[in-house]
Formats: C-alpha cells, structure tokens, sequence
C-alpha cells in the first residue's frame, strides 16, 4: 500500500473513532458499555497514528496520538495516556517542535503525578534537546536540563566538556 492509501486509512480510522467516542455519550450507551466504545476509539487512534507515522504525516500522527492520549485518561489510564503524549511528542518532534515540546510537558506531569521520576527526567532532557537542536533556545534547554535534575546535569557536562573540542573544529 503506498503513503496516499495509508493516510486515507488512517482518516477513516479517525472518523469512525470520532463516531465511537460520540455514541460512547449518549445516555444510554454511558449507563451500559460506554467504556468499551471509548477503548476501541483509543486503539483506532493509536492505529491511526501509526498508518500516519508510514505516510510520514508527522503532525497527523501527533494529532491521532494525542486525541488517544485523552482518551486514556478519560479512562482513569495514566500510563497509557503519558505513552499516548510521548508518541505523540515523538511524531511532532519531526514537523512542528513546540507541539512536541507541549506533549512531553504533558507526559511529564502525568509520570510526575504516577512518581516515574526518572522517566519524567528523561523527557525532561528530550525537550532540552528540542530546544537546542530545532528551537535553538540554549537558555531554555539549561532550563530543562535543570529540571531534569541529576540525569540532566551529568549530560550537561558531557556536553559542556566537549564545547572547546566543538569550538577547535569550527575554526580549524
């Protein structure tokens, strides 16, 4: 299948999501099995998101993860939903930097608020990395990296040593 075709799977698999994620809010459908229509629309995100990810339509696949992503925290599931953000963060990272930085800030909340903290930091030093390889926002990535806490300053240094050796092959 070529990327045209995958990416007219995957906005089918958008729409009928959205269809499911509409009937899971009727009334009676809330009282006796909304959940179950909201799951399937989770995993159609999730599938759309992929078949985006082939077409290499990155902000498509962000948009798919992320809607996945609230899904599952609709669904009280918060590891779900951080993995959901950091896909989506993943995806955006290659078509629009703010949107994933905007994603992983959400991933790091909810792994903050589960006590993943290691995990938090190491999104922590990909959102600095965003800053200074797309963004190149140094001030900010030392922000990150700051936040990061012990994982980022150890990493800072590796790279803080390296900078004359960056500088002499500049200028030679």
């Amino acid at each position: 299948m070529d990327n045209a075709g995958k990416e007219r799977e995957a906005v089918q698999l958008m729409a009928e999501a959205e269809k499911r994620v509409k009937a899971s809010h009727s009334f009676l459908r809330g009282l006796f099995g909304g959940n179950t229509k909201i799951e399937e629309a989770c995993e159609m995100y999730t599938r759309a998101a992929n078949m985006f990810k082939m077409a290499k339509n990155w902000s498509a696949a962000g948009n798919a993860f992320c809607q996945a992503a609230k899904l599952h925290m609709q669904l009280q599931s918060k590891h779900d939903s951080a993995t959901s953000f950091v896909d989506a963060g993943n995806a955006y990272k290659k078509a629009d930097p703010q949107e994933a930085i905007n994603c992983l800030n959400a991933a790091i909340d909810i792994y903050t608020d589960m006590g993943r903290f290691t995990i938090a930091a190491k999104h922590h030093i990909t959102i600095a990395e965003i800053y200074e390889t797309e963004l190149v926002d140094i001030e900010k990535s030392g922000d990150c990296r700051q936040g990061s806490g012990h994982l980022g300053k150890r990493k800072t240094f590796v790279r803080l040593r390296r900078l004359p050796q960056i500088w002499r092959q500049m200028f030679v």
